[in-house]
This record gives C-alpha cells, sequence and structure tokens, in this order.
C-alpha cells in the first residue's frame, strides 16, 4: 500500500514535467506586410529544433510533412513554416511581384531569428525539400552561424537544367513506350524554359506518369481524407492552397531559372547532407549528386533513397525520420544559457 501510494505523486510530476516540456503552438508572425504562419510542436522543448522549408515555391507541405514525417515530433522540436505567398501565409490582395528569392531570405532569417530567440539557441537545423532546399542553401551560406547543418531533401539546384533533363526524360520515356498521347502532349508544351505556373505543372504531370516525382503513385485521395480527418488540413484550405502554389510558380519561376547553384553556391561554413531519391528526375538527382561532389563544406555527406523519386518524405518517411534525427542528435546546436540572446539584440517580429 505505502508503495502504491508514493507511485502516485511521483507519476503525476512526471506527467506534469511532461506537459511543461512539450510544445504545440501556432501563431502568425507579422513581416513586412506579410502574416507568415508558423507552426512548433514537439514532446521536448530542450531537443534540437528543426524548421521545415517546403518546396514550391508556393507549394506548402505541411500537412504531409506532418501526415508522412510526424514521428519526428517526439524526437525533435519541429517547426513547420508556411512561406510568404503559400499556404495560410497566401495573402490572395498582396502583390505578387514581391514574391522573390531575396524577400523569401529575408522572411527566412526573421523566422530563424524567433526561433533561436524563443528557445534560447545559437543555432538550429533547417530541412528542405526541393526549391526549399535551394533557399536553405542560399540562406546558409549567408548565416553559416545561425545554422547548425542543412539537410537538402531532393534539392533543387540549377532549374533550367532540371527542365531540360526532365524533358529529355519524357520524351526518352514516352518514345521507349511508343505512348503517342504524352509524345503530342510534349509537342504542344515545346521545349524548355517553361517560365508559366501552366507550362511547370504540365510538364510535372507528364514527368510523374514515369515514376519521376513518386516512384510510386500514393492513393492522393486516401490522402486527403486522412488529413483531413486527423485535422492536419481543412477542405476549404485545399483550393487555397492550390491558388498559392500557381500564383507563386507563376511569380517566382522566371527568377529561378536564372539560377545556378553550382555557381553562386560553390562553397557552404556549415555541414550539409543531401537527401535524395534515386529516380528523381524532376529537380535531377543526378544533378543533385553531381553538384555535392564539388561542394566544399566543413562537413557533408549524400544519403541515397533506393525507392523514391523526388519525394522521400512521402515515399520513404520511416526511413527519412530516422536518418534526420540520428543527424540531429549528432550535431551541436549551440544551446545558449537564458539571457544570452538578448544580450546578442536579436530582432524579434
Amino acid at each position: 500500500m505505502l508503495a502504491g501510494c508514493s507511485n502516485g505523486p511521483a507519476a503525476s510530476s512526471t506527467e506534469t514535467a511532461a506537459r511543461l516540456a512539450s510544445i504545440h503552438r501556432a501563431e502568425y508572425l507579422t513581416v513586412d506586410g506579410a502574416g507568415l504562419f508558423l507552426m512548433i510542436r514537439g514532446e521536448d522543448r530542450r531537443r534540437p529544433i528543426l524548421l521545415w522549408l517546403h518546396g514550391g515555391p508556393g507549394g506548402a507541405e505541411r500537412p504531409l510533412f506532418r501526415y508522412y514525417n510526424g514521428d519526428l515530433e517526439k524526437h525533435l522540436v519541429v517547426a513547420y513554416w508556411d512561406q510568404r505567398g503559400a499556404g495560410r501565409s497566401f495573402d490572395l490582395q498582396a502583390d505578387p511581384r514581391r514574391l522573390t528569392v531575396a524577400r523569401h531570405l529575408t522572411d527566412l532569417d526573421v523566422v530563424v531569428d524567433h526561433l533561436r530567440y524563443q528557445f534560447g539557441r545559437d543555432k538550429i537545423i533547417l530541412v528542405g525539400h526541393s526549391w526549399g532546399s535551394m533557399l536553405g542553401l542560399l540562406y546558409a551560406q549567408r548565416h553559416p552561424e545561425k545554422v547548425a547543418a542543412l539537410i537538402a531533401v531532393a534539392p533543387l539546384i540549377a532549374p533550367l537544367e532540371s527542365q531540360r533533363q526532365e524533358h529529355a526524360f519524357i520524351l526518352g520515356e514516352a518514345t521507349r513506350r511508343q505512348d503517342e498521347a504524352v509524345l503530342a502532349r510534349l509537342c504542344e508544351i515545346g521545349p524548355p524554359p517553361y517560365e508559366t505556373a501552366d507550362q511547370v505543372l504540365a510538364i510535372e504531370s507528364l514527368a510523374g506518369r514515369y515514376g519521376a516525382v513518386f516512384h510510386r503513385q500514393p492513393n492522393r485521395f486516401w490522402v486527403l481524407v486522412a488529413g483531413v480527418f486527423r485535422r492536419l488540413v481543412t477542405p476549404w484550405e485545399i483550393p487555397r492552397f492550390l491558388r498559392a502554389n500557381r500564383v507563386s510558380l507563376d511569380a517566382m519561376t522566371p527568377e529561378l531559372l536564372t539560377l545556378d547553384l553550382t555557381r553562386s553556391v560553390p562553397r557552404i561554413a556549415v555541414p550539409v547532407f543531401f537527401l535524395l531519391g534515386r529516380y528523381d528526375h524532376h529537380a535531377g538527382s543526378a544533378i543533385a549528386a553531381h553538384y555535392f561532389k564539388v561542394l566544399e563544406a566543413p562537413e557533408k555527406r549524400l544519403i541515397w533513397f533506393e525507392h523514391s523519386a523526388h519525394n522521400p518524405p512521402f515515399e520513404e518517411p520511416a526511413r527519412l525520420d530516422k536518418v534526420i534525427e540520428r543527424l540531429a542528435r549528432t550535431l551541436d546546436s549551440g544551446a545558449s544559457p537564458p539571457g544570452c540572446l538578448h544580450q546578442r539584440r536579436i530582432q524579434t517580429p
């Protein structure tokens, strides 16, 4: 009886401590006229901080990251940011001409400083998918003192070359398979460069038929239903998400086509990890692998996902989560004593 009595309060104290250590928060950061949506979740706020940088531009993947990769919240503090012009940060009245790479880099710096300030850290881990990896590489080049590491998943490195190789892949596959419908559609769209959302999405759709985007197609309807049921997304948000993606693609693709990280980011002063899908002919895993070879970094590692194309987070989620968790455990997140960040006067929204 005495043993039973003593265990009760102890268990209660443990549960209370766990509740105090966990974090489940959603907020909007007001940044230069925009409300940027940020969700932060984790079972222990003392763990390393991971900030997801979604693809697109404009492709808010927060519901997918939480659906497929939500287990990371058990081991890390995970922040999900809807970039300007995407997801819950999308403003139909906003001027799309403000959707630029420079603007996204400035926004990202505010988000990073906000997380560092809130959790008392010197550095956080960035994990980017597709365009998000390009954004992360550009940011880490400029602010290595704030980044513990960059994890680049199916990174977009040279958009124009990606379009050229994607077109060549579709043409080759369609010819080999004698797929006259795809050949006719490819002829109608024409060769790259593709500067509009209509063109980009049309080519992606054709590449997707041959396993270049998803190596194995998911049941999109079931994922949608499950996401709504689990309250990861609301039904009325979905048309808004799709609209935001098209607006961002139209606004930013011409600028992206002028970028090639092989030239603009030849070296980086933070650890870099590339997670590549073997069958990615959308952004192009061959392009990323070549860039990885020539990229100079204090530490770098390339990990192949043999059953994925452009979407390892959603095609091999369990393995990707384990890889990210293990990498995070080996990194120095630069935790600071309370008050240090106040002394450095980090500007927060």
